[in-house]
């Protein structure tokens, strides 16, 4: 997969640019490095990414969703295919073991994330280029977010992602460990659990010291819920989660909103051609600046 995006963030920015992602909040396509705001004030980010629909892999060669540039098309069998596969299973093993914990119906959480039903899940690959010194050493990359669906698996080389610990107010690095890869839960997991599981509050800036001297590639599998999933605490299904939601204002876990137009919302308002001002940032938010979220 890392070899997939050298090959494909090698090719021309007029040729992937005919696979951009747009401006109506479909992510699935090409980003260009400067598309998205990270913060309220409009800064641009400093990474390009290529995500590719887990509904469009497993269909393949039958088109979904959209259609992808060539060196992704000629991996999709042989490399795409096997990563995306993979990926679920592992996300799976995780949710089974959540469901366990949260006391509901066996593989509930499972159904609310069919394989067979479609989704905003994806594989993206991320290419950020060098930034060496400190004259942007506190430019984030990536602004900083919560995951907009359930369960994020993260594979990168470089250091410069970071996280807010439950309880603090700091950036703490995240250092990247050979043979492993970073997991985190993400909003739609959150409120599904009525707060008991918590979405990380995380960003990605320039890796620090001679790390800053090196292109940063990551590979990221997003597990997001099935797209007409009402996204609301599981109350009536377990005890264990009725309980923790007698904790907060009964309007917190009814978002009213479906995974896709979560999702949806999201992306489209932290895209900077559809920005009006600090308020489309404020429109892309998610669990980030609920206390209670980190």
């Amino acid at each position: 997969m890392f070899s997939l995006g050298t090959e494909t963030f090698s090719l021309p920015l007029e040729e992937k640019l005919k696979y951009e992602q747009g401006d109506s909040g479909r992510s699935f396509g090409y980003k260009k490095i400067g598309g998205n705001a990270v913060d309220a004030s409009g800064l641009s980010d400093a990474s390009e990414f290529m995500n590719i629909a887990k509904d469009d892999v497993l269909a393949f060669p039958r088109v979904v969703h959209r259609d992808y540039p060539s060196t992704v098309t000629a991996a999709m069998a042989s490399v795409v295919r096997p990563f995306v596969c993979k990926s679920l299973e592992v996300n799976n093993t995780f949710l089974r073991v959540f469901n366990h914990q949260l006391g509901l119906p066996e593989t509930s959480l499972e159904g609310l994330h069919a394989r067979d039903q479609q989704s905003c899940s994806e594989a993206r690959l991320i290419k950020a280029p060098p930034i060496p010194g400190k004259a942007l050493a506190d430019r984030p990359i990536i602004g900083a977010h919560s995951d907009f669906g359930s369960l994020t698996f993260l594979h990168n080389i470089l250091g410069g992602l970071q996280v807010i610990l439950p309880g603090e107010t700091e950036w703490k690095y995240v250092k990247p460990i050979p043979g492993h890869a970073i997991c985190n839960i993400g909003d739609s997991l959150s409120v599904f659990s009525g707060g008991i599981l918590k979405s990380a509050v995380h960003q990605v800036v320039p890796p620090p010291g001679e790390q800053g001297e090196h292109e940063r590639w990551s590979l990221v599998f997003f597990t997001r819920p099935n797209n007409t999933q009402v996204l609301h605490a599981l109350v009536e299904d377990s005890p264990t989660i009725a309980e923790s939601v007698k904790q907060y204002p009964v309007e917190k876990f009814n978002t009213g909103s479906t995974a896709i137009e979560w999702f949806y919302r999201r992306i489209k308002y932290q895209r900077l051609n559809n920005r009006v001002g600090p308020e489309s940032w404020a429109a892309s938010r998610g669990t980030e600046h609920d206390p209670d979220a980190k």
